[in-house]
């Protein structure tokens, strides 16, 4: 249940805060006071998309908040818990809209993207707008609310996720089939490739190892010479090599450091030198002996770098890439010749997911049969209680010529206004006046049917008044008793129903405009009725003749719309 709404900054709202209870809740006021813009900022809040031209003039952004209680709304709490968005009972939604048009949303504080605030928003409340009827004529706004009457959201969720897989598996399988034309020339250049690749044997980094060896063998003479002048240096050269002046400066300092014992240290070093020295020659000496060791080498190397190249340039790829490039080939090659393998088994496939699609809107079908008899029965009484005594409501479904996500189902909307008169489609319907009605039928008839806590009605009451009106009334009353309901009207006879009642005033100093919004006491309310029933001159008559229909919705509180209780 909606409990408090907070606006700053919005269109002629500099600062607004509206706390809501349970039951039947009005918003009255003349023409162009602001009322409907309460709920475009409810929509804002839930996730709609806005514009720059929202934020009120002279203001950085507009801010907007709701709260929810949802301690007995298991699906809101379900929802926020599986997004580790959840607080207790509690729900607070929030959004923020820049002057330059962008925004960010909250729930109970965490940042949250627009789809996700939106989606939420579906869950906890669900707005009404005046212009339904026109959208109402519309095939699938028709299965929707066919839909949503009949509880049938998970039914229809199942089918659509059967149709998705039924659809994809096929276009695999088709894509497959599509790609046998050329498979067996593909075949053959791949079973060439890999057989290329596979008698080349590059094993991994012998390419890098390649190249390095080739520098080699390319600078042995250079190698050669400078190793030689390293061992003369330090092994070979006589007298005063390397080799013999460590030696002989470690003979010295072993007798000197007898004397002292701090000349120790001088001697490991000279130690360590000694034995790196001896250790160093070893090296050398074995590299050079590698660099005579075979004089065809070279020519072996060149082959074996240029064999790698030239299939390298084959494949247009760089010679370390040649072992990924044959891991490639042989997975094409092996995906083709298992393809018609492949193919049986996606055809397999698709042909069960096509079965359960089937089963699932064939259930859906079978489900949408039945709430389609009590949607018709229900939306009829509802139509004699809105003046349009005889007529008839019928929802007709036929198989559809293609399956679709949505189901088997074509389903239209067949009225008629009159007695005497064959349902003809809602599109037919000539009167604007009787397809308004109409669309309030359906819309309170639909909302009943709805696990969604709080409804929104902008002005669905327009077109109609008199009895009609206080017909309306009592439907939406009796939609309150079980929800929330928030009602827009210009209609004193439906007001005079609620069991709160605000009145919004649109005041302007000459400099800047904005707006009021006031809950009404009992003497208040008597005003505001008043107001609405006779206009600018308001008598005692018209005062009292508010004061009764107050009093008289109060009496009728046992009456319910039997439309509000049937399906």
């Amino acid at each position: 249940m909606l409990t408090r709404l907070q606006i700053r900054n919005f269109a002629i709202i500099d600062q607004a805060t509206v706390e809501f209870d349970a039951g039947m809740t009005v918003l009255t006021g003349e023409t162009g006071a602001g009322k409907s813009i309460l709920v475009d900022a409810l929509g804002l809040v839930l996730g709609e998309r806005g514009s720059t031209g929202l934020v009120r003039p002279g203001s950085d952004r507009a801010e907007f908040s709701a709260e929810f209680d949802i301690s007995q709304h298991d699906t809101a709490r379900a929802w926020l818990a599986s997004q580790a968005l959840d607080n207790d009972d509690d729900c607070l939604l929030r959004r923020v809209v820049g002057a330059d048009g962008r925004s960010r949303a909250f729930v109970n504080g965490n940042a949250v993207t627009l789809q996700n605030l939106k989606t939420l928003g579906e869950i906890l409340l669900d707005i009404h707008g005046q212009h339904f009827h026109q959208s109402l004529v519309r095939r699938n706004v028709q299965r929707d609310l066919l839909d949503h009457f009949g509880g049938l959201s998970d039914l229809r969720s199942t089918t659509r996720n059967a149709f998705e897989d039924w659809q994809k598996l096929s276009r695999e399988w088709q894509d497959l089939e599509n790609a046998n034309s050329d498979r067996a020339s593909r075949i053959e250049l791949l079973g060439f490739q890999a057989a290329e690749l596979e008698s080349l044997g590059l094993k991994a980094g012998e390419y890098a190892d390649l190249q390095t060896e080739r520098r080699t063998l390319q600078n042995s003479g250079r190698l050669a010479e400078a190793v030689n002048v390293a061992i003369g240096v330090i092994y070979d050269g006589e007298p005063a090599n390397a080799q013999n002046l460590v030696a002989e400066a470690t003979h010295a300092i072993e007798n000197a450091s007898n004397y002292d014992e701090r000349l120790k240290p001088a001697l490991t070093l000279l130690n360590d030198a000694g034995i790196q020295i001896s250790e160093a020659y070893d090296l050398l000496r074995r590299y050079a002996e590698s660099l005579d060791a075979d004089p065809l080498r070279r020519d072996q190397v060149e082959e074996r770098l240029d064999a790698i190249q030239a299939v390298a340039r084959k494949h247009r790829c760089e010679p370390e890439e040649l072992q990924e490039v044959h891991e490639r080939v042989r997975d094409q090659l092996d995906t083709l010749e298992t393809a018609e393998e492949r193919g049986v088994e996606l055809k397999q496939m698709a042909k069960r997911a096509e079965t359960t699609y089937r089963d699932a809107a064939t259930a859906l079908s079978k489900q949408r049969q039945q709430a389609s008899k009590k949607f018709s029965t229900a939306v009829s009484v509802a139509m004699a209680d809105l003046g349009m005594s005889g007529g008839v409501f019928e929802v007709q479904l036929s198989n559809s010529a293609e399956a679709r996500a949505s189901g088997i189902d074509d389903i239209e909307y067949l009225i008629s206004a009159n007695p005497g008169q064959a349902p003809m489609p809602l599109s037919k319907i000539a009167s604007g006046g009787e397809l308004s009605r109409m669309s309030l039928a359906i819309q309170v008839i639909a909302s009943d049917g709805s696990t969604i806590p709080t409804m929104i009605f902008d002005e669905v009451d327009s077109g109609v008044g008199g009895g009609v009106a206080e017909m309306v009334g009592r439907h939406l009353r009796g939609l309150g008793r079980n929800r929330q309901v928030l009602c827009v009207t210009h209609l004193a006879q439906v007001a005079g129903m609620a069991d709160q009642h605000f009145r919004v005033v649109k005041m302007s100093d000459g400099k800047s405009t904005r707006i009021s919004i006031n809950r009404l006491n009992r003497d208040e309310r008597i005003e505001e009725l008043a107001r609405m029933l006779g206009g600018v001159k308001i008598t005692k008559k018209t005062r009292e003749h508010a004061a009764e229909m107050l009093d008289n919705s109060r009496r009728s509180e046992g009456i319910s719309s039997k439309s509000s209780k049937t399906g």
